[in-house]
């Protein structure tokens, strides 16, 4: 009696187990659902990361743009550009840019009220769902009279 309990036991035991690797097992796609989970992204590439503008004199207003390349395989769409002082405003092209292609963003920093060394980040949305990526930087020494 306890061999057939044990054949019992050990015989559903490994009708379960092959029933769940089954369940387990990725399904491949083919043909146009392959296509259709082709993750298309867009994304960003500054050629220069930082622009250093040097000795400026404090009230004084300077800009920068950066060149941008979308190095992605789909229209690259910038979403937003925020800086981390409302002293430096970002300007960015508002139409896609294909792959391959550049564009560029406008810095302008105001150094009104500002002292000495500063360093201003550019932070990017773009359209592959990352979020806010860091962008390009601006430093300046802002000298007062």
């Amino acid at each position: 009696m306890k061999k057939l309990f044990c054949l019992l036991a050990c015989g559903s035991l490994l009708i379960a187990a092959c029933n769940n690797s089954a369940k387990n097992t990725p399904a491949t796609a083919t043909g146009s659902e392959q296509k259709n989970e082709a993750v298309q992204s867009s994304v960003i590439t500054f050629e220069e990361k930082v622009h250093n503008f040097g000795e400026i004199t404090a009230g004084e207003k300077v800009e920068y743009s950066f060149k941008f390349t979308n190095t992605g395989t789909s229209p690259l769409l910038i979403e937003d550009a925020i800086s981390s002082c409302g002293c430096t405003v970002p300007e960015w092209p508002k139409e896609p840019i294909k792959p391959g292609q550049s564009g560029f963003m406008k810095v302008i920093f105001d150094s009104h009220g500002k002292s000495g060394y500063t360093e201003k980040e550019i932070s990017v949305k773009i359209n592959n769902n990352d979020g806010y990526v860091i962008g390009p930087k601006i430093q300046c020494n802002i000298i007062t009279k």
